[in-house]
């Protein structure tokens, strides 16, 4: 077979896409309508309006326990002229809910009530007509109007609908769509053994987040197994979906320029290719054509991309399908913690970490890797930076999309600096203890956690900066830095730092010494990061020179991306901590035990989620599950120390 690379036909801009897409593809006419069940119909749109066939309540009826009377016959009646009445003749006892006796019309509480007699009761004030009384029809009128066409039933509705004699609705046929995952790497994660995964293979997850974002936009889907990268059995699959019930078709990766991306190919041959290519990032290699009338997407691989592209295309046309808006997110006006650069020409949806700091809300970017489904999963919000600018400014005001609620936000402590494993335990336990408390972190480094605090864009900082002089930790640094902000530092925990090599340690290394050899390879952290100001101190001991190292200019942002590195043979060793090794099953050589801290502003340190976060570091249970990582010391965990 010759194999050769696509190119991106339309390349196009998000909205013309769309526009194209829009213009190509209406609602089914008329649109296809199912009869269900009003206790399955949640969720659906309604095609049709509904008019009640009861009244609710079909009676007159109690709303109080007490005696039901004829308000007409107790006018008069006060403390100094009371009133006797007849039980079975002149007032009859009920209970709320009761049907209200023939020739009554009010309710007298029963604690108004004086009992005189076996059949004698007495009032001291009168009643009034429809007093305590929910009369036939308060609620619902036969005949009326329940709900019109294009209502979304909620599970509110239910209880109307039925009250109303409605136990069936028409509704809206929901889109069916056919999701087909294509790659000869993909692996079904239910047949599979995990543990004898070669290199090279994927756990297929994509269809399955489509499929749940197919359902929750209105559709219904089905999924296709997977088809290795042969564009006749892709073929087969799409003509068989367009000729069959099938409203539309979703292919899965194969979209790009890859000389085995055979989204196109197909698409082009069975129908007409209407976009190839937007401008957007990430998404950029989504297809769309029109196959016997019906929208078929190449959809990217990359698991970032497939849900932007989804939400993007996908789900405002099965919106259009059962004649509802496209789903609008909720927006809030954030500012941004730190310059972000973009491309120029591509409308970027950066995924970010929000929290309310003082009086502004910041947003922290997360790594820009479409390849990282964590990339969604750990964000808040989403900013889209305009196709027609560089990047955003530090500082810059704009609105978020957000993927978490605002009050959420609010709630949320933004941790920025140096990573350590230990946080991550933290925030499970105050999720535990209060959870409406979140821990968000962003990995930038102890000396990016100290200017973070100085720009005012979070509420404290990871910090495991040693002073060369005297060997201290951190309080130099807050002293040269943040000369004029009231800081208070709490001790977090000790940890031994070394060398992750891999198991068995082949290259039998000793010492940061033996990082020259020849033959090693080294994965460094990047500037600024306590551990990498550990590894200069080292080397300038040893009189090393860093150019010496292969790998030195290499860097990871966290303690457990050195270890993946080390872990699949990028390098041969990196400078960590223990419980990162001790995680993917390394060896470990140590180097040093050193102090990490937490670095907290005055203005924050009596806020309500920073005490819960020191409640929570000084719990027995925290400091078990921290040293149950291997190689962390908390005998002072909790302790504040002086600046």
């Amino acid at each position: 077979m010759t194999h050769q690379r696509n190119i991106y036909l339309k390349m196009t801009s998000l909205e013309n896409a769309r526009e194209l897409m829009f213009a190509r593809f209406a609602a089914p006419s008329p649109p296809a309508t199912e009869t269900v069940p009003v206790t399955d119909a949640v969720g659906r749109v309604l095609a049709a309006p509904v008019f009640a066939r009861l009244s609710s309540p079909n009676f007159h009826s109690a709303a109080m326990d007490g005696i039901a009377v004829q308000a007409e016959q107790t006018f008069g009646t006060s403390e100094t002229s009371p009133r006797q009445l007849q039980i079975g003749q002149d007032a009859f006892y009920v209970n709320t809910g009761h049907v209200l006796p023939a020739n009554t019309n009010a309710v007298i509480m029963i604690e108004q009530v004086n009992a005189r007699g076996e059949d004698l009761v007495e009032i001291e004030a009168p009643a009034f007509p429809w007093q305590h009384v929910r009369r036939m029809g308060e609620d619902i009128v036969a005949t009326e109007l329940l709900f019109p066409r294009r209502h979304v039933v909620t599970p509110y509705c239910v209880g109307a609908l039925i009250s109303g004699g409605i136990f069936e609705v028409t509704v809206h046929a929901r889109p069916r769509v056919l999701i087909i995952p294509t790659g000869s790497e993909l692996v079904d994660w239910r047949t599979a053994a995990v543990d004898d995964l070669r290199p090279g293979q994927v756990l297929e997850s994509n269809s399955f987040v489509l499929g749940q974002l197919v359902e929750a936009a209105g559709g219904a889907f089905e999924r296709y197994g997977i088809i290795i990268d042969d564009p006749d059995t892709i073929r087969q699959a799409v003509d068989q979906a367009v000729r069959g019930d099938f409203d539309m078709v979703l292919t899965i990766g194969g979209s790009s320029a890859g000389s085995e991306d055979y989204a196109k190919r197909v698409v082009s041959e069975l129908g007409e290719i209407l976009v190839h290519g937007v401008t957007i990032m990430p998404g950029k290699p989504l297809l769309v054509g029109d196959v016997g009338g019906k929208p078929v997407f190449g959809i990217p691989g990359y698991p970032v991309s497939a849900i932007i592209a989804f939400e993007q295309f996908v789900r405002p046309l099965l919106r259009r399908f059962i004649d509802q808006a496209d789903i609008q997110p909720e927006t809030l006006l954030v500012e941004t913690a730190r310059k972000i650069p973009s491309k120029l020409g591509t409308e970027e949806f950066l995924r970010v970490k929000l929290g309310r700091v003082g009086d502004r809300v910041v947003a922290a970017p997360l790594p820009r890797g479409a390849g990282c489904i964590t990339t969604i999963t750990e964000a808040d919000g989403i900013l889209r930076i305009p196709r027609n600018v560089e990047g955003l400014r530090e500082g810059e005001q704009m609105r978020a999309e957000l993927l978490r609620t605002a009050d959420s936000i609010d709630k949320t402590l933004m941790i920025v600096g140096s990573h350590d494993n230990s946080l991550d335990i933290l925030a499970d336990e105050i999720r535990r203890g209060a959870a409406d408390i979140t821990l968000s972190s962003s990995h930038v480094g102890s000396m990016g956690g100290l200017m973070a605090i100085k720009r005012g864009v979070c509420h404290l900082a990871g910090s495991h900066l040693l002073d060369t002089s005297d060997g201290s930790y951190n309080v130099s640094y807050i002293r040269k830095y943040l000369p004029n902000e009231d800081i208070r530092l709490v001790h977090l925990v000790m940890r031994d730092q070394g060398l992750i090599v891999p198991r068995g340690n082949p290259k039998k290394i000793g010492g940061i010494e033996d990082l020259v050899s020849d033959d090693v390879r080294f994965i460094n952290r990047q500037g600024g990061a306590g551990t990498r100001i550990l590894l200069d101190f080292r080397l300038k001991e040893l009189g090393i020179d860093p150019a010496a190292i292969a790998g030195y200019t290499d860097e990871e942002f966290t303690h457990m991306a050195v270890a993946v590195a080390v872990l699949s043979g990028t390098a041969d060793v990196g400078l960590g901590i223990q419980a990162a090794a001790r995680a993917l099953d390394l060896d470990f050589i140590p180097v040093v035990t050193e102090q990490y801290d937490l670095v907290i502003p005055g203005r924050f340190f009596n806020e309500f989620g920073i005490q819960v976060l020191l409640e929570t570091i000084r719990t027995d249970r925290f400091k078990q599950r921290v040293e149950a990582l291997g190689g962390y010391h908390t005998e002072e965990t909790g302790k504040i120390l002086s600046v």
